[in-house]
């Protein structure tokens, strides 16, 4: 199993299927993972197999990084549609991440007054007031919801002990609608139990979440890189398709990426 770790703290621009020429910030360690979810899919590998490197850039050092970076290529006139906080893990995990979101708004009017600042985040830190009013000021508050409840949930993100669905969907209800939502779709099997994210119940249930948090667009995507759990496989398009059906008759914008 291959992994996916960026080792700067800016990096890029590079081409996002989502996000367009987004330039990277990874709040996380360079060369180690730290993460609120352990995903049987995701890209960086297993939380486990992370552990080499847990020291984080201090803010200083992000605050020196982004005014480099952005420096030089507003200079050398390469475009910048994103600036993209998602890294090694959960970038809302970092003490610092509302006073580096103000600074970030900064240099983004500084650099880069069209480009939009999206976060990739899964969520769990939204329940802290401070991360929550940071992502409010950010254009693309992206936040992963894989699934309606704590065991589909704990199937395929694997979170920290106290992880709660109710408590997330609570929160995301102070964004009023204007976030993102994000869920993955695949299916397989880990550690022998099956998993299939088209069955029935659980899209009724995810459906029906989806629509009552009313976000301003769903991206419903599928795997796109190596995974650490083998034996996993990705969903269609045309069935993510089926699924939101329900979503875009009440006129919520959805984005499907196969």
């Amino acid at each position: 199993m291959s992994t996916i770790l960026f080792n700067d703290i800016v990096f890029g621009p590079i081409k996002s299927r989502r996000l367009g020429n987004s330039l990277g910030v990874n709040l996380l360690p360079r060369y180690g993972k730290w993460c609120s979810f352990d995903c049987i899919y995701c890209e960086c590998g297993w939380n486990k197999d992370g552990k080499e490197d847990t020291k984080l850039p201090t803010k200083e050092e992000v605050f020196a990084a982004m005014e480099t970076k952005m420096g030089a290529l507003s200079a050398e006139g390469t475009p910048v549609n994103t600036i993209t906080f998602s890294g090694n893990g959960e970038p809302t995990l970092h003490p610092d991440f509302p006073e580096i979101i103000d600074f970030t708004l900064k240099m983004r009017e500084k650099y880069f007054p069209s480009a939009v600042i999206s976060v990739l985040s899964n969520a769990t830190q939204i329940l802290r007031k401070e991360v929550r009013e940071a992502l409010m000021k950010v254009d693309n508050p992206i936040l992963k919801l894989d699934g309606a409840t704590d065991t589909f949930v704990e199937k395929i993100d694997r979170p920290q002990k106290g992880y709660s669905v109710e408590k997330i969907i609570e929160n995301l209800r102070h964004f009023q609608g204007n976030f993102i939502l994000q869920t993955m779709f695949l299916r397989g099997e880990v550690d022998g139990e099956v998993i299939d994210c088209t069955s029935a119940e659980d899209v009724a249930r995810w459906v029906d979440m989806a629509i009552s948090l009313n976000p301003r667009e769903v991206m419903m995507y599928t795997l796109d890189r190596e995974t650490p759990a083998q034996n996993l496989s990705k969903v269609t398009v045309e069935e993510m398709e089926q699924i939101a059906r329900p979503l875009i008759e009440k006129g919520i914008k959805v984005q499907i990426r196969g």
